[in-house]
């Protein structure tokens, strides 16, 4: 049982930040080289609160506490590897001994052991795979036969299958006598006699029917089978617009070959909503724990991108310098109607590229989408041009301006709304990751049209 204190350590009810004094106790700890104070600090933690806490710790800290608790304490928990953020798994790994690792790999599933190895070097791949049995380690190294980001990099080889033709009590008689069941599962698989899955049943259905109920009167309608080259964002996509809790995986000749669970699913929707947030934002797929070196190699080349549309804006302003040199005040308002542009734009963007990741944007209701958001960016540009038109007449006493500015900021946030749907889609049609290049020519566009329109209306009216 947890002493009182320990339990203190434990996040409050619908409270899963870590306790700021959790910190303290744990560097503390380890600066003292305690091994029972220690314990007793990460021993309510769940593994992913201690993945937590490794992430936020300095890197001298985090080593140290490794080496502490897996050198002294002879054990190291691998759910804690599997829950760790990718950038530091290797870190993690190749300070634990070998022992400790050997361990720590033993408790995983396969499919956890592929995650946590696809991305180590061949030292420390040969490492973690020289620690499984025979039978784990084979079937590993076939999953990584599979190409990455497929389903047979996501699924796990421990499952549960049965005879089609078996009914309730020779199933349950089955489990109970086995001694190597998963140690979570949600259905039971049947298949035929080539192994190939035709259906399966629910844990529920099968402990709430009579033993002489055939197992095929049973299953479930969500059933389906996922390829084994399939591409993990379908896997996840299928998961959650079918509401699968697991699906058996098979081959090319339909054979079973292992299965995914709805855990690895969520893994794969957060990875994929996580990706695209950061590659809008242009910051690569960093961490909060990645080195500066690090972290400047992956945002040097989205800063490059916009150096060069900053550019190209500025090579369009250089075209208006007459009429900028007469009239002040267009220097002063024409990065309003740029910044509108793309904000608006930025919206649109969003928008689309979330539409074409969930599948919702396609051939069928695509020319409906642009035009819904070409309208709206009517709407908009003529709401906020007639405030920037009372602004400039107020501000500059110009009514001229005022409808300059106004006109302006139609036409750009009208050609943000068409950006904003049409250049995601042209990206993906010709195999490019809208989330990935998206932002750069959104900008691009509307800081050109923005100014463009502003400066040559301005040129056009006012000289």
């Amino acid at each position: 049982m947890l002493d009182e204190r320990a339990q203190d350590e434990r996040p409050e009810e619908g409270d899963y930040e870590l306790r700021e004094d959790l910190f303290d106790r744990v560097e503390d700890a380890v600066a003292r080289g305690d091994v029972v104070a220690l314990e007793r600090a990460l021993e309510p933690l769940h593994p992913a609160d201690i993945a937590d806490l490794l992430e936020q710790l300095d890197p001298e800290t985090r080593q140290r506490l490794v080496a502490l608790q897996a050198g002294e304490a002879g054990e190291f928990d691998g759910e804690i590897l599997a829950e760790l953020d990718e950038g530091l798994r290797e870190e993690v790994v190749e300070a634990l001994p070998r022992a400790a690792l050997a361990e720590a790999v033993r408790e995983l599933e396969t499919d956890d052991v592929v995650d946590l190895i696809e991305d180590l070097d061949e030292d420390q791949q040969e490492a973690v795979l020289e620690a499984l049995d025979a039978p784990d380690r084979v079937a590993v190294e076939q999953s990584l036969t599979y190409p990455e980001e497929s389903a047979g990099r996501l699924m796990q080889r421990e499952l549960v299958a049965v005879p089609e033709h078996w009914n309730v009590g020779q199933a349950i008689d089955h489990l109970r006598a086995q001694e190597d069941l998963p140690e979570q599962f949600y259905h039971v698989i049947l298949v035929d006699p080539a192994m190939r899955p035709t259906g399966y049943v629910t844990l529920g259905r099968l402990m709430s029917s009579a033993r002489d109920v055939p197992l095929k009167e049973i299953t479930e309608d969500s059933f389906r089978t996922i390829p084994v080259l399939q591409d993990e964002a379908e896997v996840a996509y299928a998961f959650n617009q079918y509401h699968l809790i697991s699906a058996p995986v098979v081959d090319e000749a339909g054979r079973l070959v292992g299965v995914i669970t709805i855990d690895d699913a969520v893994d794969i929707m957060e990875e994929e909503h996580e990706e695209d947030i950061m590659r809008l934002g242009g910051v690569g797929e960093g961490s909060l724990s990645d080195r500066v070196l690090a972290t400047v190699r992956q945002r040097i080349p989205w800063l490059a991108v916009n150096l060069v549309a900053a550019n190209i804006a500025a090579f369009v302003i250089a075209q208006f310098d007459e009429v900028i040199a007469r009239f002040v005040a267009l220097a002063v308002l024409m990065p309003i109607v740029a910044s509108m542009g793309g904000n608006a734009g930025t919206q649109s963007l969003t928008v689309a590229v979330r539409s074409i990741a969930t599948k919702d944007l396609t051939s069928a209701n695509l020319w409906r989408v642009i035009r819904r958001e070409a309208l709206v960016g009517l709407v908009n540009g003529a709401v906020f041009a007639l405030v920037m038109g009372a602004i400039g007449v107020l501000w500059f006493g110009t009514p001229m301006l005022g409808a300059v500015i106004g006109a302006a900021m139609v036409i750009n946030l009208f050609v943000a709304g068409l950006a904003g749907v049409g250049i995601p889609v042209l990206l993906e049609k010709l195999g490019v990751d809208p989330a990935l290049a998206s932002g750069a020519f959104v900008t691009t566009v509307t800081d050109v049209v923005g100014f463009f329109s502003f400066l040559g209306l301005a040129s056009l009216v006012l000289l």
